[in-house]
């Protein structure tokens, strides 16, 4: 294939963009209130030297605020991270982490698929469920979707609708500790939601005796990018199971986590 050819193939594909609009007062998951803030600190005004005028804005942010990835220095296990890195001074430090940061995350372009629960109930999967390996499984096959080495599994529990209504959208549903372990085990590159923290807030996994498994199975154990707060509702809308997903996480040197814009591309 030529860049012409890639250039035609990038024109004639639909675009669905899977970024939630960010404001003062969005979901945020607790731990990372305030959120996102914005100013203008350059304002447009009458009676200045010349008639060009301009304004600017300054932006201050959660790293976990919005839709955004996390880097697997965002999750220790007995002060263990990822690959066997102890977390230590050296590595946690005032200015951000020397190993595993957000920096390292590299741009992520995969086969990507959609597990969409929502479609598949015909309404939002209720409020403060827990979505177990068996779930996603079942709507896999009635989607007649293969997921496969390398790809971004999305999933999709219809809380996204409530993105507007903050008390509501915290209140989602969540993806159980088997069920991350059940598409760790397909080698996926990443998995991405439409709720607050992929893992059900304030549900403790019996068997790993945490909360927030998903996070300590993907991130810790087995190396799997976690992407959260996923608009999804256009992409289920068309019926779009299978994309090409793009995701370019900002090199914030030593992040836990970056604001991301992702994309799915549709052909046709």
């Amino acid at each position: 294939m030529t860049v012409a050819d890639l250039a035609r193939d990038l024109r004639n594909a639909r675009v669905f963009d899977l970024e939630h609009p960010r404001w003062f007062g969005d979901p945020v998951h607790p731990p990372h209130r305030p959120g996102t803030l914005f100013t203008l600190h350059r304002r447009h005004e009458p009676g200045l030297e010349e008639a060009r005028s301009s304004a600017a804005g300054m932006i201050f942010t959660a790293e976990h605020a919005g839709t955004h990835i996390d880097a697997f220095c965002h999750q220790a296990l007995n002060m263990m991270l990822y690959g066997g890195v102890r977390v230590t001074p050296e590595v946690q430090t005032p200015t951000g982490f020397t190993k595993l940061g957000i920096d390292t995350v590299p741009p992520i372009i995969a086969r990507g698929v959609m597990i969409d629960l929502a479609a598949h109930r015909g309404s939002r999967v209720p409020e403060r469920s827990l979505i177990s390996a068996s779930d996603l499984e079942a709507v896999q096959k009635a989607q007649k979707t293969e997921i496969r080495t390398g790809d971004v599994v999305l999933v999709r529990t219809g809380t996204d609708t409530f993105w507007n209504d903050p008390e509501r959208y915290l209140n989602g549903a969540g993806i159980s500790g088997d069920a991350s372990e059940w598409l760790a085990d397909k080698k996926v590159l990443a998995v991405g939601s439409d709720n607050v923290a992929w893992d059900l807030p304030g549900y403790v996994d019996g068997r790993l005796k945490v909360s927030l498994p998903g996070h300590v199975v993907l991130l810790v154990q087995r190396g799997v990018y976690i992407v959260e707060n996923l608009n999804l509702i256009e992409l289920s809308a068309a019926r779009a199971y299978e994309f090409i997903f793009v995701c370019l996480p900002l090199k914030i040197r030593g992040g836990t986590a970056s604001p991301v814009r992702p994309v799915a591309l549709v052909q046709g």
